[in-house]
């Protein structure tokens, strides 16, 4: 049973991952719910979505759980925010480190592109870490490229920023590069080596100027970086685009 005056209601996203641990029910990845009795029943504490996927899963008829004392509805409640905010999550480029030793195919790329360009995908960065150049923890904006441009385009993208010694290689500088490189209203305007030369001249202006412009406009970061980089950079002639 799920209390839902301290639990969470089921949200399309909290549905996803319940579709998700169905379709591919492993019970190595199994973790027990931890449930306490409320008269004949046994009320979800932690573990709502495992609880709900296994209920739903046509093959899996019990599951073990943890059963903890909490009689009174406010101990409950106490120890649903408990398992819910007192806990460590693993980062996006923890789970990356992982994939890779898993095998999974695009982590592999994304480990060999970022190899080939010399960018460096930080484990355990701290808050106060001071990045060296090349270095980097947006690694899902790496996945997005790589979905959207495949291998070839995240190198591209890499590239120029490893080149440009951007430190550390952000998001926003990602996705601008991608934007000026593949982007259908810049058209192939821009040369990877002409933007690398921008960046590598003056990025904290351009870094400025762009959220500047950003704010100024309401649109992302990253956009407003892609257009001051874009007003800097030397674009193509005419007559080598149309040759190209």
């Amino acid at each position: 049973m799920i209390d839902e005056r301290y639990q969470r209601n089921l949200s399309e996203r909290s549905l996803r991952l319940i579709r998700k641990i169905v379709e591919g029910w492993d019970w190595r990845a199994f973790k027990p719910p931890v449930v306490v009795q409320v008269n004949d029943e046994l009320h979800v504490v932690d573990g709502q979505h495992t609880a709900i996927a296994a209920a739903t899963h046509p093959e899996i008829e019990q599951i073990p759980v943890m059963v903890v004392a909490a009689t009174e509805m406010a101990d409950r409640a106490i120890a649903f925010v408990k398992h819910n905010r007192d806990r460590i999550t693993a980062t996006p480029t923890q789970l990356h480190y992982a994939l890779i030793e898993a095998g999974d195919e695009d982590a592999v790329t994304i480990s060999m592109v970022c190899d080939q360009v010399g960018v460096r995908v930080l484990k355990n960065p701290a808050a106060s870490t001071s990045f060296a150049a090349g270095e980097t923890v947006a690694v899902k904006t790496m996945h997005g490229i790589m979905n959207r441009r495949y291998r070839i385009g995240l190198r591209k993208v890499l590239e120029v920023c490893a080149n440009a010694k951007l430190a550390p290689i952000s998001q926003a500088a990602m996705l601008a590069v991608e934007s000026l490189l593949f982007a259908d209203e810049f058209s192939g305007e821009y040369e990877p080596e002409d933007i690398t030369t921008t960046l590598r001249a003056s990025f904290h202006h351009l870094s400025r100027e762009g959220k500047a412009f950003a704010a100024q406009h309401k649109l992302p970061q990253w956009r407003g970086l892609a257009v001051a980089i874009g007003r800097k950079t030397r674009r193509r002639r005419r007559g080598s685009r149309a040759a190209s």
